[in-house]
């Protein structure tokens, strides 16, 4: 038994020599992984909440099985495995159907690896494998595990269909992956490796077509994730609102009062509290021909939600909703909650032309110099982000925030002066 562990971990050192010699800037992720023999589990699975290092838990004979039928199969597996960390699939694992997410997962990483085109990591069934990819590229866009998982999730799929492709795809076990609170290995530390490895690809590969799929899970990988929530909460100022302050209220003695005189506390209530609340600012809609309808009625309803709780907007508010595409088409004064509620029941779109950003400028800069804004915060585009950008920040001091929702596409530059923020589909789909 020993003799088969230490000829088994002798493969794993050739596999990993292998990688290095056509990938080195995997070397400091490969570092991360340690393997450990265990007979008889019949598998090779991860295990993420050790403290140390990625711990690779495997039977021997599998192993030595696998490599004496194509020694291949051990280097492709030990790609898969490191792919699985440096996307950060495991960090998901509790916040989906682990089923539809295990194929998904599986389905994006085999993708990157056939996507390398270098020797070493063919394997059998890898024409079948491609034939299927390609079919759901044309389905999913970028072979990502979210755009993968989501589309898995809409189409529903038979369950010999999805036991076809778990079969097809998987090449571990992934049971190891823990729900991310309890994860000992950070995500932000695989962050890290991932962003390195982005960071040499697009230094020493360009724009080679075999590393695109690696890059498109690198990018998924490494995207910043905002709550969209707390995004418009940074455009909250601070106002007096007539309500109890509970902070400096007496309960004691407005009771007693009451109960001692009827009707009469011997405490009057304060009537004002100081609140950070949203007060105003603009959304600009993008209603071009590329921004459809069902997509920016999402977006409203969204917004809407956020804003409508009490603990974010003030009773009183001045926020404007404008429709736009190369012309500010439709500006929308919102005063209160019951109008905002009627422009999502009763408000149409407007516009569908081409889309030019300067406009809403222009127009939201002189509503601030006739006095329409007292301490306007910021400005929320939400657009496909495909029109010509102001030359200059404006001069009124609010941010600017762009607002895309995630698909299938690459988004274009922002002026460094504005805030990129992407929503996922699944986001808007909450509401």
């Amino acid at each position: 038994m020993e003799a088969m562990e230490e000829l088994a971990a002798k493969v794993w050192r050739l596999s990993r020599d292998r990688l290095l010699i056509h990938l080195r800037f995997l070397d400091v992720a490969l570092s991360e992984l340690e393997f450990r023999a265990q007979s008889g589990i019949g598998q090779v699975l991860c295990d993420m909440s050790t403290p140390r290092a990625v711990i690779v838990f495997y039977d021997p004979q599998v192993l030595l099985r696998l490599y004496k039928t194509n020694p291949n199969n051990v280097t492709r597996l030990h790609l898969h495995i490191l792919l699985h960390c440096i996307f950060g699939h495991s960090y998901k694992y509790n916040k989906v159907e682990q089923e539809l997410w295990n194929i998904a997962a599986d389905m994006a990483v085999e993708n990157a690896a056939l996507g390398l085109q270098i020797s070493g990591l063919e394997t059998e069934h890898d024409r079948e494998r491609r034939e299927i990819l390609e079919q759901w590229r044309k389905r999913a866009g970028a072979l990502t595990a979210d755009r993968i998982y989501r589309k898995l999730k809409e189409d529903r799929l038979k369950s010999e269909e999805l036991l076809t492709l778990g079969s097809l795809f998987c090449r571990d076990v992934h049971d190891g992956w823990k729900p991310a609170e309890t994860l000992e290995i950070t995500e932000a530390q695989w962050k890290k490796i991932s962003e390195r490895i982005r960071a040499e690809l697009k230094s020493f590969s360009g724009d080679k077509s075999n590393d695109k799929s690696l890059l498109q899970n690198l990018e998924e990988a490494v995207k910043e994730t905002y709550d969209y929530g707390d995004f418009l909460r940074k455009f909250s100022v601070s106002g007096e609102e007539m309500q109890i302050n509970d902070d400096e209220f007496d309960y004691v003695y407005y009771t007693y009062g009451l109960s001692l005189y009827g009707n009469l506390p011997l405490v009057e209530p304060l009537e004002y509290k100081d609140v950070n609340k949203i007060k105003e600012f603009v959304v600009a809609i993008d209603t071009s021909g590329s921004c459809r309808g069902s997509v920016v009625q999402a977006f409203l309803n969204k917004t809407y939600h956020i804003l409508k709780s009490s603990e974010n907007f003030f009773r009183k508010v001045n926020i404007h909703i404008l429709q736009c595409d190369s012309k500010v088409r439709r500006d929308t004064k919102i005063t209160s909650d019951e109008e905002f509620e009627r422009f999502m029941r009763e408000g149409q779109l407007e516009g569908f032309g081409s889309t030019d950003f300067r406009p809403v400028f222009d127009y939201v800069d002189k509503a601030v110099e006739s006095g329409e804004f007292e301490n306007l915060k910021g400005l929320i585009y939400f657009t496909d982000g495909y029109g010509v950008f102001p030359a200059r920040k404006p001069p009124h001091g609010y941010d600017t925030a762009f607002v895309f929702l995630e698909d299938n596409y690459e988004k274009p530059p922002i002026p460094p002066w504005a805030i990129k923020l992407v929503l996922p589909a699944e986001e808007l789909e909450e509401e």
